[in-house]
């Protein structure tokens, strides 16, 4: 972090400490937590169904980004003196996006359905200041999912139970859900849902954090 009293393009002092994480997730805030991050939480009041129905359904890496800037935004106007950490996660199957199971009967038909097969975590994150947009990116994780049997799915579906509805894939990586996949390609803060390395270094380059 800087001392100098320079100013940034939007004329706070670069030594300017202040963040708000715009999201309720655990894993996210664990992530800041885990990395000596200090900051404080503010949900993003945000219609994440109406910014879906705008957004061209092919370009899951794209809605990603646009929910963690909109979600960034929404909170920074409120409080314009602070930066505000905006973040999403969007997962694409089949050509399409799969959103949250509402049950664990759907759940489970879910996992069934990508049994075997991959899918594509997309986790975008966005920073805001003074109502505007500073940085926004995203990265992806490819998840190859195992032939696991349905023994192994009902036991897991059990041990977990109704968290998973809170989980886009319906698993957890760190949790049991890691027995459901074979491999995965990406980096492991992605999978859990924030592009850390990038927000590091733009929390940096903003004087957020010490350089």
């Amino acid at each position: 972090m800087t001392s100098s009293g320079a100013l940034s393009p939007f004329g706070l002092h670069e030594s300017w400490e202040r963040l708000i994480l715009a999201s309720k997730s655990a894993a996210r805030r664990g992530m800041l937590e885990g990395a000596g991050v200090p900051f404080s939480v503010q949900v993003a009041d945000v219609d994440e169904d109406a910014v879906k129905a705008t957004h061209d359904p092919a370009d899951a890496a794209g809605l990603a980004v646009e929910l963690a800037r909109v979600k960034a935004l929404a909170v920074s106007r409120h409080d314009p003196e602070a930066w505000v950490l905006g973040a999403d996660q969007t997962l694409a199957f089949g050509g399409g996006l799969v959103s949250k199971a509402a049950s664990l009967d759907e759940a489970r038909d879910r996992l069934k359905a990508m049994r075997g097969q991959s899918h594509y975590l997309h986790s975008g994150a966005a920073l805001a200041c003074n109502g505007q947009i500073v940085w926004s990116g995203v990265d992806t994780a490819t998840m190859r999912v195992r032939d696991f049997s349905d023994a192994f799915l009902e036991a897991y579906l059990t041990a977990e139970g109704t968290g998973l509805l809170a989980c886009v894939g319906s698993y957890r990586l760190e949790g049991m859900g890691s027995q459901l996949f074979e491999a995965v390609e990406g980096d492991y803060f992605t999978v859990l849902g924030l592009p850390l390395w990038p927000v590091l270094a733009e929390l940096r380059r903003a004087g957020v954090l010490a350089t």
